[in-house]
C-alpha cells in the first residue's frame, strides 16, 4: 500500500482543516503514532497508521464536536446507554459518547483501523468491522438504545433499515449530509451544496422518507461546525416509532433549521 505525507494524512482523516494546521501541530509535537511523537510533516505513512492529535479540542475528531451539539441541544441522556455508532471513521461519535458516559459503544465501519489508538485500546469501545447496510441484530450481543450515525458518499436512508431491525425503542442522532444526498446536478465545484433550496430540498425529502421507514423525526438542527470541505450540514433526532409528523409540521421543523441555524464554526 502507498504511503502518504503525515500532514496530508491529518487532513484526509478530517482531523484539521488544512495542511498549514496539521504541521503546526506536528511541528509542536502533538502528533504521535503507537505512542511515539513524530515532529515531520513528511514523514512517510500508511494510510490506516492509528495516529493521535494530543491538542486542546477535546475530542479525536471534529465529528466529536458535531455530536456534541445534538446531545446538548435536544438534552439526550447518554449516561449508562449502549451506544452503537455507524461510521465510526477516527471515532470523534465514539469518543464524545464516552465523555458523555456511555456505558459501552458498538463503533461500526468497514475499516475499523482508522479508529483512534485510544479507543482501539478502551474497554468500552467495540470496533466491528461490518457494512452497516447490513448490519444485523445478531452481530451485537446485546441491543443498543442509543445509535449515531456518520456516513459519508452513500444517503444515510440506505443505513435506516438495519437500524429499525436493531432498534426497536431509543434515540438515534444522524449526520444528513446533503452533498451525499443531493442529485450529482446540485452539487456545486469542490463537491459543495450552497444553495438553500438544495438543502430543503434535501432535508425534505430524507426526513419524510425516514418517516415512512417508520422513524419520528423529534428535531433538526443545522451543525455549527461545518464539513470538511466546508459544506453546512444537519443534525437530526429520531425515534422508532408510527405516527409521523405532518406535512406542514415537518415543513416548519426544516424551515427553522434552515432559518435559524448556528453560524457554522469551523
Amino acid at each position: 500500500m502507498k504511503k502518504i505525507r503525515l500532514d496530508v494524512l491529518l487532513v484526509e482523516r478530517g482531523l484539521v482543516l488544512s495542511r498549514e494546521k496539521a504541521q503546526a501541530l506536528i511541528l509542536s509535537g502533538k502528533v504521535s503514532w503507537k505512542g511515539q511523537v513524530l515532529n515531520k510533516p513528511g514523514h512517510q505513512l500508511s494510510p490506516e497508521a492509528e495516529i493521535t492529535v494530543a491538542e486542546d479540542f477535546p475530542f479525536v475528531s471534529r465529528g466529536g464536536a458535531k455530536l456534541a451539539q445534538a446531545l446538548r441541544v435536544f438534552a439526550i441522556e447518554v449516561k449508562g446507554r449502549i451506544a452503537l455508532d455507524i461510521g465510526a471513521s477516527t471515532g470523534g461519535f465514539t469518543d464524545c459518547l464516552l465523555q458523555a458516559g456511555a456505558l459501552k459503544v458498538y463503533a461500526v465501519d468497514v475499516n475499523t483501523k482508522q479508529l483512534d489508538w485510544k479507543l482501539q485500546q478502551n474497554p468500552k469501545v467495540h470496533p466491528l468491522k461490518k457494512n452497516a447496510r447490513y448490519l444485523e441484530p445478531a452481530d451485537l450481543p446485546e441491543i443498543p438504545d442509543l445509535a449515531v450515525v456518520d456516513v459519508s458518499f452513500i444517503s444515510v436512508l440506505k443505513i435506516l433499515p438495519a437500524l429499525r431491525k436493531i432498534m426497536p425503542s431509543g434515540d438515534l442522532v444522524v449526520l444528513i449530509k446533503p452533498q451525499f444526498e443531493a442529485g450529482r446536478q446540485q452539487v456545486g465545484k469542490r463537491g459543495i451544496v450552497r444553495e438553500k433550496k438544495v438543502h430543503q430540498e434535501v432535508l425534505t425529502r430524507v426526513l419524510s422518507q425516514t418517516q415512512a421507514q417508520d422513524f419520528v423525526v423529534k428535531g433538526l438542527i443545522a451543525c455549527e461546525t461545518i464539513g470538511q470541505k466546508g459544506n453546512q450540514e444537519f443534525l437530526a433526532w429520531l425515534q422508532p416509532g408510527n405516527q409521523p409528523l405532518t406535512e406542514e409540521a415537518l415543513g416548519k421543523i426544516i424551515e427553522e433549521a434552515l432559518t435559524h441555524g448556528s453560524e457554522p464554526k469551523n
